[in-house]
């Protein structure tokens, strides 16, 4: 998986980086909606805010009972199609999905700390034209949490927000629409009965009585449309063109059709983008004969100390924000209880901005070594050999083994961790493509024992969760600034080993 840009800022400290040291590319500072790549697929993410039914009108789409999608708080469901209906709960600290029975009566299985996502496999045909995702209330998701569902939004390319008549948009759901917006993905809004049903004509209406003996209908399920998407365009108005459906029970023709309309537009859209062959996917390439064999090479070497110094810096903010957050909801919010899962939300989205910044400066680094060996810029078929290549020469490094690192915080406040491409994939909360980056993805994740710890009665104590999260959040730092350092070192030496046998043969690919 490739993301899209986002938004970039110079890095801490000035434009010219640390003294002696060239500037690293711009990085992102957060997350945001990404472009969706050519080979994601294609994914609806459901949103909304709790006691809009949301769960309901998914089932409904779907064709199964509501108690199917049930998953614990805070955990992502993503239902895929498969000929056999199946359900896995993929657990951070684990190295293994957690399988269990995929009917509704099905006990989900007993695990210290909740899934990041459940998959939910189907029959059912409407999953051959995309998946679905639905995840927690947008009341809930707090800053990291929005920046997550966003990614996630951007890489599916659709949105499916839903509310409930008797609801209003919220400054959670504002902003979040607002960032949605700015994208080139699709929104649909259902609007379903609140507790007392649909708003009456009259005051859907919202006019005097003329005095007519028979008064013009009025659907009020249209007229709680229109005033629900009034107050919407009223702060959010670039999304005039969004969709939207009154849904009543398991009536769900329109939204269906528009779900499987806007797949097919958006699959042929996307197989659009990626050529059969990318330039310079086949054959050979030279390096010329008058290559500079030690410039590249001083070049490399400082330019992957700049970016591992930048993404540092960065990651420190990010943390040191994350902290604030974390101690106003511990004395003002969840309290103690609630404080794993906000802790994990925040760790779930720092690991997704430290891979994004991770993958974009290497591109960067192996596009520019790569240019100064051969002497002009290289096409992305090249590229990719080469990142191929570079990836391949990582495990013949000592400091290259086991990349594929899950940072765990423990009860203690300490880190621990667990290797295998397995555990990193127990951290997605929705995976995509498969990835083509040189470095695998950045995890952070709290283990069980945090949960087990912090929603015990007798550990009810806010000054001690302050102090607890100071220390847990200043370990992560030191451990992933540890982690960055080492990626870049070694990236520094394969792609230096790649580039090197290239000049002692005259030939960078055959």
């Amino acid at each position: 998986m490739r993301p899209g840009p986002l938004p970039g800022v110079d890095v801490p400290g000035g434009p010219g980086g640390a003294a002696g040291l060239p500037r690293c590319a711009p990085l992102t500072t957060r997350l945001g909606v990404t472009e969706p790549a050519s080979d994601e697929p294609l994914t609806v993410v459901a949103a909304g805010p709790a006691g809009a039914a949301r769960r309901e009108v998914l089932a409904a789409l779907l064709g199964v009972s509501s108690g199917m999608l049930a998953v614990p708080t805070g955990s992502t469901l993503l239902v895929r199609h498969d000929r056999t209906a199946t359900r896995a709960a993929y657990v951070p600290g684990y190295s293994k999905p957690h399988s269990y029975g995929a009917d509704q009566a099905a006990a989900g299985p007993a695990l210290a700390r909740p899934p990041r996502r459940v998959e939910l496999h189907l029959p059912e045909p409407l999953l051959r034209h995309f998946a679905l995702l639905d995840t927690p209330d947008t009341d809930t998701l707090g800053v990291a949490g929005g920046r997550v569902l966003l990614d996630a939004v951007g890489r599916g390319g659709a949105l499916l927000f839903v509310i409930g008549a008797d609801q209003a948009f919220g400054a959670a759901e504002l902003h979040l629409l607002t960032q949605v917006a700015r994208a080139s993905v699709a929104v649909f809004f259902v609007v379903t009965p609140g507790a007392g049903g649909w708003a009456t004509t009259t005051e859907a209406a919202g006019t005097e009585d003329t005095g007519e003996s028979v008064p013009s209908p009025v659907d009020p399920a249209e007229v709680s449309v229109e005033a629900h998407r009034a107050a919407l365009l009223a702060a959010v108005p670039s999304l005039a063109g969004a969709r939207w459906f009154p849904v009543h029970q398991a009536e769900h023709p329109g939204l269906r059709r528009a779900l499987v309309g806007w797949a097919a537009d958006e699959g042929l859209r996307r197989a659009s983008l990626q050529p059969p062959e990318l330039p310079g996917e086949r054959g050979r390439v030279s390096v010329p004969p008058d290559a500079d064999a030690g410039a590249w090479s001083e070049w490399l070497e400082r330019q992957s100390r700049s970016c591992a110094r930048s993404i540092r810096q960065h990651l420190a903010l990010e943390l040191a924000n994350a902290h604030l957050r974390v101690v106003q909801e511990i004395v003002f919010g969840v309290g103690c209880a609630g404080l794993p899962q906000l802790l994990d939300r925040e760790m779930e989205a720092l690991s997704l901005l430290a891979t994004v910044q991770c993958d974009e400066a290497v591109r960067g680094i192996v596009d520019e070594a790569a240019a100064q060996v051969l002497g002009a810029p290289v096409a992305e078929g090249v590229r990719r050999r080469i990142a191929r290549a570079t990836r391949l020469r990582l495990a013949d490094q000592p400091s290259g083994r086991d990349l594929d690192r899950v940072l765990l915080v423990t009860s203690t406040a300490g880190v621990g961790d667990l290797t295998g491409a397995a555990a990193l994939d127990a951290l997605a909360g929705h995976p995509g493509a498969p990835r083509d980056e040189v470095l695998p993805p950045v995890g952070v994740a709290l283990s069980g024992g945090c949960w087990q710890h912090w929603r015990s009665p007798g550990n009810d104590d806010p000054s001690g969760a302050r102090s607890w999260a100071q220390r847990a959040l200043r370990e992560v730092e030191l451990e992933l600034c540890r982690e960055v350092s080492r990626r870049f070192e070694v990236i520094r030496l394969s792609l230096g080993a790649v580039l090197s046998d290239a000049l002692d043969h005259g030939i960078l690919l055959a």
